[in-house]
């Protein structure tokens, strides 16, 4: 039996027989787009591909045998071999974008890598179009698929990306499962195209040999099914030897492939390696209904853009995984607490059977423990379970064992099939008799597969060959006696669980009795601290209460004054236990109190100098300070007028104490209190009587003016550099009349604005956002989805957003206008009437022309 497969060329045959140990030879043709050449170290040209002769106009017939000298011009062959030298540096492929191989005005795309001995060159003609930077793509594409929470976030953001980098109507995510079978997870299609999100496709669609090309040579472009090939001349060497073109990117695929693809309806197509971990994780498969080329410069920002991708999403998975490791560990403390009063895991099976169940999802839990047995749920029963156990003793010790296949690899366990269909078993000893086992029961899983996978063999025109399925409807497979899966989590969750039961639960020792008692005693000394904090706390609300009221008749205003008050003591403290009580940035205090007074306008108050930590003790009195500072400020001082501002200078001396300056100007007059209050003696007799500083306060007509000293062992030095003074302003927020809901279509021709306008408008309320860059696709998406809102670019390439907005205006859905010009008169006078907003926009114009045409029509 042969196989002919989509990474190989056509002229391959590789013997199913002996698939693991069989040579990949690539030989035979080219697809249409480019020409190749391949040299000797010294240039001479060894083989051509037929179409060099209409491709670079040279004839193969009379430039094999020859040097590449006698065709290229010299600077020519000089760029090729510099190229040569940085290749040969990175061992990988040299690029070349739009140079003009020669020298006549028409600019090639060049390809170089080294195969073998053999140097092989690749031209594909070029079109040179103005201001284009396609790696300019990569940057913002890959920042919004790192902001994805989750892994599969930013799958799905990647596979958006990619088909807005390359145009082809479906852009699939396809991972690998162990068994080399294949999923489609994530997708971006054109409207009408069938789905195949969640297909399943069996391993010998991607065969051994194709998946490790895919590593090697990470994009793959087939521009057209049906395109012309070019044969290589000659096809082998004297000595009989092909020319291994793996690395290839014009090489020709397998007639059998592009049946496939036809089957498929597919007339281009594009793979790209998705890798983690040095394997290849899946791929992005890209699909097109017509012929679809990408040149050799956008497809170099796909592979980098791949390349991204594939580190990101390593990442993310691992901060997943770190994620659950992580509750998993807390799950362990909470079980070692448990278990600490008694070493016998079977006496406390009950007491610790739920945190078990909590680390491990399962159907049963059994323990089989110095020859006892006790078992909880679905499980084999004591007989059962002892014969199993002689099965678990023959796999490797030490280790956490799994299957969701039991029946397969034990024939014993058709007797309890109704009751287990996989486990994980884990030791909890040093020698292999006890274990703790959690069992699943079999599910009959329902798995969407993209054609039979018991199938793919069938008798071809050319005799017993591997041919593609002529359908690819979905069927369902029924899988019986397994389990669902057990994931990499689970199973890094049950040897934490084997190393804390062996060595901390089972071989409890004098030292872990000593570690429980030291903690005991830790914690008592804790409740004694925060009984005394609490009563500290206490006495101070005590005596804000009595002194806040000095003076003040109304109980309204006497509750404003207390309430501020205790809500900067409340502030402090949460600032305090964000950072667990220890040194804490005196700029934050600053910048909490200050914001409810500024109404977003930072600029009022001007913070300069250090930035220093106080200890806890003096943070929550400086809270109070402060906040005085702030609320007599904003009652009688600079930030009742408009134009008031308050200066605060904090600089840390050579002693290490810190000097705090705060100069009130633009304010009204100011004249010394003809009384001193409770906010004034908080200010001057605070800090010089808890903190053992210095308070100076002077009332001078220009505005208030306080210095105060807090003593060195209250400060310390941020190692970072000052932080700007963090008053965001009030988020916008829509207003009744201008809020937006359900569908909203943005048509813009530039991918990142589109995708930052989608972003907006869905901050907006909208419940989806669907992009398009050109008429047809708008008009398509109109007749598809229950559109309320559009937002469209007035010029489009070629084109103009006209025939969009007459759609819109006669169905009556509103719209507005988007654009990079500055007179736009003569292009809207034949439009709908509809609100302008000039490019760049932000939120807040976006959300102003929003609102006053929204408003209008309500």
């Amino acid at each position: 039996m042969t196989l002919t497969n989509d990474q190989t060329g056509n002229a391959a045959r590789v013997d199913l027989t002996n698939c693991d140990r069989e040579p990949i030879h690539l030989l035979g043709k080219v697809q249409s787009y480019g020409c190749l050449i391949a040299t000797s170290s010294d240039m001479m040209i060894n083989h051509m591909s037929a179409n060099c002769r209409e491709i670079l106009g040279i004839d193969p017939a009379e430039a094999v045998g020859t040097r590449l000298e006698d065709f290229f011009p010299s600077a020519t062959v000089s760029e090729l071999r510099s190229k040569l030298q940085i290749g040969s540096i990175g061992a990988g492929v040299s690029r070349l974008f739009g140079y003009d191989v020669m020298g006549n005005g028409q600019h090639f795309d060049v390809s170089i890598h080294l195969s073998d001995q053999t140097f092989v060159f690749e031209f594909e003609p070029k079109e040179l179009l103005p201001k284009r930077d396609d790696l300019a793509l990569v940057q913002p594409l890959i920042g919004r698929v790192k902001r994805g929470e989750t892994a599969m976030d930013a799958v799905e953001e990647a596979a958006a990306a990619l088909q807005m980098m390359t145009g082809f109507d479906r852009v699939m995510v396809y991972r690998f499962a162990e068994d080399q079978s294949g999923e489609v997870i994530a997708e971006r299609r054109a409207v009408e195209m069938e789905p195949y999100l969640g297909l399943r496709y069996p391993a010998s669609d991607i065969p051994k040999q194709a998946r490790e090309l895919y590593l090697r040579s990470p994009l793959r472009l087939i521009a057209d099914v049906d395109g012309e090939v070019s044969p290589i001349v000659p096809e082998r060497t004297p000595s009989g030897q092909p020319l291994d073109l793996s690395l290839a990117s014009t090489r020709a695929v397998s007639p059998i492939h592009l049946e496939y693809l036809r089957n498929m309806d597919v007339a281009a197509s594009m793979s790209v390696s998705i890798v983690k971990d040095g394997k290849l994780w899946g791929l992005f498969a890209c699909h097109h209904r017509t012929p679809h080329y990408i040149d050799f410069e956008r497809r170099s920002a796909v592979e980098l853009f791949a390349q991204f991708f594939s580190y990101e999403l390593e990442r993310k998975l691992e901060a997943e995984i770190r994620a659950n490791e992580r509750t998993t560990r807390e799950l362990h403390d909470r079980l070692m607490i448990r278990l600490s009063s008694n070493s016998d895991m079977i006496d406390s099976f009950e007491a610790v059977a739920e945190e078990l169940a909590s680390i491990v999802r399962n159907d049963g839990i059994a323990i089989y423990s110095e020859g006892r047995f006790v078992a909880r749920g679905s499980t084999p029963n004591e007989e059962e379970f002892r014969r199993l156990a002689r099965f678990l003793n023959t796999t490797p010790p030490g280790r956490v064992y799994a299957t969701n296949n039991l029946l397969a690899v034990y024939e014993h366990a058709d007797t309890f099939a109704d009751r287990a269909a996989g486990l994980i078993a884990i030791p909890i000893s040093r020698t292999p008799r006890d274990y703790i086992v959690f069992f699943r029961r079999e599910i009959l899983q329902s798995v969407r597969w993209a054609g039979n996978p018991d199938k793919p063999v069938e008798v071809g025109p050319n005799g017993v060959r591997l041919t593609p399925r002529k359908s690819f409807d979905a069927w369902t497979e029924l899988v019986r006696n397994t389990c669902d899966p057990w994931t990499e989590i689970e199973l890094r969750a049950g040897e934490a669980l084997r190393i804390s039961l062996i060595e901390i639960v089972l071989k409890l020792s004098d030292e872990a009795n000593a570690q429980r008692k030291k903690a005991q005693e830790k914690q008592e000394l804790l409740i004694a601290e925060l009984n005394h904090r609490v009563r500290n706390i206490l006495n101070l609300i005590k005596g804000l209460v009595s002194q806040s009221r000095d003076g003040i008749s109304d109980i309204t205003v006497f509750a404003e004054t207390l309430d501020g008050r205790l809500q900067a003591l409340a502030r402090a403290h949460d600032q305090l236990t964000s950072k667990e009580w220890s040194p804490t940035p005196l700029r934050d205090l600053i910048a909490v109190e200050a914001k409810a007074y500024l109404n977003g306008q930072s600029d009022r108050l001007i913070l300069t100098g250090d930035a220093p930590l106080l200890a806890p003790e003096a943070f929550s009195t400086m809270a109070l300070v402060i906040h005085e500072l702030v609320t007599n400020a904003a009652k009688y001082g600079a930030f009742t007028d408009r134009s008031g501002k308050v200066k605060i200078d904090l600089r840390i001396e050579d002693d290490g104490a810190l000097m705090l300056k705060w100069r009130e100007i633009g304010g009204p007059p100011v004249q010394a209190p003809k009384r001193q209050g409770f906010g004034t003696t908080i200010v001057e007799k605070t800090v010089p009587f808890e903190l053992n500083g210095k308070v100076d306060v002077r009332f001078a007509p220009a505005g208030l003016e306080v210095d105060i000293m807090i003593p060195s062992p209250m400060v310390s030095r941020a190692t970072d550099a000052p932080a700007e003074l963090a008053i965001a302003p009030d988020p916008v927020r829509l207003p009744m009349e201008a809020s937006i809901s359900g569908e909203v279509l943005v048509l813009e021709d530039n991918m990142v604005i589109a995708l930052d306008a989608s972003d907006i408008l869905k901050d907006f309320g909208a419940s989806k956002v669907h992009l398009a860059s050109n008429v047809d696709s708008a008009l398509a998406l109109l007749d598809e989805k229950d559109i309320q809102f559009a937002l469209l670019d007035v010029n489009l390439k070629d084109q103009t957003s006209l025939p969009v907005a007459e759609a819109l205006a006669e169905r009556g859905i509103s719209f507005i206008f988007a654009t990079g010009y500055g007179d736009v008169g003569s292009v809207l006078k034949d439009f709908p009437p509809a609100p302008v907003v000039t490019k760049p926009y932000t939120a807040e114009s976006l959300y102003m022309q929003m609102k006053r045409h929204l408003g209008e029509e309500s």
